[in-house]
């Protein structure tokens, strides 16, 4: 069973995912990151492949990404770092993020091959088209065993949350607001009534919500409503003040109590 699916099987609550840019802050923290997120238990990884243009990311992210790229960070080197992460005894789902333009470079089956070596585990995509996912991403994907993880944001319409929740598969990520990420200080009524409404329509799918969690007044909302959370700008924030996963790691936790 796909890792993703096996955490929400065994999982149902109060999941927590964290994100990072590959490339930061150094060339190659990467598998070191990984290793201290998982053995911190935070449940699944998410890992940021950088690019020069990435349009639904904010400051925050924006700037992990350029450091990672003047490092030297690429698709190949990343998946050269993570060749042995599964034989370090890391078991929690780690997903790919990244975009269209650096993906259809590297080649999508190549990076399904070299994923599925590695033990990665699904990809987000957030410019990949619903049509071309179905057409052409899709097939490839399934067969490498790999979950496309698709967005929906508040302005996404009822038919089409079901339409991607009848053809996807791992979980849905609810975007909490139509801006790029970064961290907020609380979820207005808005979010919080796009967040029941989802709730309301019994997916198949379990949902994460990310964009803006970074305390703990917007986690228990996130928690609350979904099967759990995504934090990306508050943890890259923390690794690019204090430069080692471990004290990053043990802020975040403080923010969130």
């Amino acid at each position: 069973m796909n890792r993703i699916n096996r955490l929400f099987s065994e999982k149902k609550n109060n999941i927590l995912s964290l994100y990072f840019c590959a490339g930061h802050p150094t060339i190659d923290s990467a598998p070191h990151i990984i290793e201290t997120l998982a053995r911190g238990g935070i449940d699944m990884i998410e890992v940021g492949i950088p690019f020069s243009d990435p349009m639904a990311d904010g400051p925050v992210i924006q700037d992990a990404a350029t450091k990672a790229l003047r490092n030297g960070m690429t698709f190949s080197r990343l998946f050269d770092q993570l060749s042995d992460i599964r034989q370090r005894g890391i078991d929690v789902p780690i997903i790919l993020m990244g975009y269209l333009n650096p993906i259809m470079q590297f080649g999508f089956e190549e990076c399904c091959r070299r994923a599925a070596e590695c033990g990665v585990d699904g990809f987000i995509i957030p410019d990949l088209p619903f049509k071309d996912y179905m057409r052409d991403f899709r097939p490839v994907s399934d067969r490498y065993g790999l979950r496309i993880i698709m967005l929906i944001t508040p302005e996404t319409e009822d038919e089409r949350i079901r339409f991607i929740d009848d053809h996807t598969d791992g979980f849905i990520y609810m975007v909490s607001s139509a801006a790029t990420t970064g961290a907020q200080r609380s979820f207005d009524q808005a979010k919080q009534d796009y967040f029941r409404r989802i709730d309301a329509m019994n997916l198949r799918n379990p949902r994460m919500i990310g964009f803006g969690i970074s305390n703990r007044q917007t986690l228990t909302s996130a928690m609350a409503n979904a099967s759990g959370a995504i934090i990306g700008s508050k943890f890259v924030t923390l690794l690019d003040q204090t430069g080692t996963p471990e004290e990053a790691l043990r802020l975040l936790r403080a923010a969130l109590e």
